[in-house]
């Protein structure tokens, strides 16, 4: 009887056999097919899509953890963002959404909702391409405004590190190079606020992608996505100036009449970006009966008023500390573009020089938003992706600007949100 049990237990295992190999087989069939798959993937995509899921993962971890700590301690909110972090509450019940609104996120989500006609138009402080990009995207998402910024936020993100690896690759001329550019771009003190319902992920995106195609001289593209930066920030309308700097490098800076009228002929995209802004300056004239609103928006709003830099930065430094904090961080950013400064790439210095200049020329009133406008200054991640050839050099900058931006990421989350906007 036990050796007819055993022939039978023998034979039932000698029968499954046969089925646990076809099963190994297929699942290794699958697994090879998948490799096949990722292999057909062209080469920068995993690695800018990992490095985009990475950053996106990490950050939504550690703000959910901050956010929970924080939770248990008196006073928190202080008295002067408690109408803030109940707003964040009304834009959405989970925390992983709503920590991206703050401040001026929220002013988005209400140009993004507010009624085109029937009522006057009295929000002029903001150029429109973000909140109104919203309004399509929200209605096909059920209505949601508030998710189609956050959406919008990161595909333009997503698209940064595409245009930004491309660009990289052809100034620096390494694929390993542009990896590096596009790790340090998202790495950047600030780069978590590409993630959040705010403009700096589409206009980086979209100046990236105008100096990238800038640099293959497909200029007609580069004049419609830059009517698009146009409208997406005042500082878009400067970006023409270091296009026109690519246009002549490409010429060999040659200047008299003939040049210039080949320039013209060739470069005359360029006028698409001025183009750009007086659309928002005509929409200003026609809903609120002045060309102008926009800048008398900031002047009243915010006491926003160009003025010279110099003193402007005299006084910082000599003033509160925080203020004092900031305008130092943008004499570093200063500092790194001109001491990386390099002849071929004049047109980034000169970028990269606006993006730092003309916040500090707008006065005392930028400055709880001066490390947000910095973000703006992508040149800075291409000194140092030339700064971090060296594997050793290359680790401790990238754990240095980790735990930098980790350290501004939960004090924008806690108690400092005024810190950084």
């Amino acid at each position: 009887m036990h050796r007819w049990r055993s022939g039978r237990r023998h034979a039932a295992m000698l029968a499954a056999r046969p089925a646990g190999v076809a099963g190994a087989a297929r699942l290794a069939g699958a697994a090879g097919a998948g490799a096949r798959l990722a292999r057909r993937v062209p080469a920068p995509w995993p690695y800018l899509i990992g490095l985009f899921l990475g950053a996106k993962l990490l950050l939504t971890l550690l703000g959910l953890l901050v956010l929970h700590a924080w939770d248990g301690i008196g006073g928190a909110p202080p008295p002067d963002e408690a109408m803030m972090w109940a707003q964040q509450r009304e834009v959405s019940g989970h925390r992983w959404i709503s920590f991206w609104f703050a401040w001026d996120a929220l002013l988005y989500l209400r140009l993004s909702e507010l009624p085109l006609a029937g009522r006057p138009w009295g929000d002029f402080g903001f150029p429109l391409l973000y909140p109104f990009l919203a309004r399509p995207v929200g209605a096909l998402l059920g209505g949601d405004n508030a998710l189609a910024l956050l959406v919008i936020s990161n595909v333009a993100f997503l698209g940064a590190l595409v245009y930004g690896y491309r660009l990289a690759e052809l100034l620096l001329g390494d694929p390993d190079a542009a990896r590096r550019f596009t790790r340090y771009l998202v790495l950047l003190p600030t780069a978590f606020l590409f993630q959040a319902a705010l403009t700096e992920s589409l206009f980086v995106c979209l100046a990236l992608a105008v100096f990238y195609y800038a640099e293959r001289r497909r200029w007609l593209l580069v004049g419609v996505l830059g009517y698009f930066l146009a409208t997406s920030r005042s500082l878009g309308l400067l970006v023409a100036l270091p296009l026109a700097l690519v246009l002549l490098r490409q010429h060999d800076w040659r200047l008299g009449p003939r040049a210039l009228l080949g320039y013209l002929r060739i470069g005359w995209p360029l006028l698409l970006l001025p183009a750009g802004w007086f659309t928002f300056m005509a929409f200003c004239r026609w809903r609120g009966g002045d060309w102008f609103a926009y800048q008398h928006a900031q002047q009243v709003g915010w006491g926003v008023e160009a003025q010279n830099p110099v003193p402007v930065v005299v006084d910082a430094l000599a003033g509160e500390p925080r203020d004092a904090g900031r305008v130092l961080f943008a004499l570093v950013v200063l500092a790194v573009l001109v001491a990386g400064f390099r002849r071929r790439e004049l047109p980034y210095l000169v970028y990269g020089v606006l993006m730092v200049l003309v916040p500090l020329s707008m006065g005392p009133a930028v400055y709880k938003s001066l490390l947000r406008y910095l973000l703006a200054a992508f040149p800075v991640a291409l000194v140092l992706t030339r700064w971090a050839r060296r594997a050793g050099v290359d680790v401790w900058l990238t754990a240095a600007l980790a735990v930098v931006q980790g350290a501004l990421f939960v004090l924008w989350l806690t108690y400092w949100t005024h810190m950084i906007i």
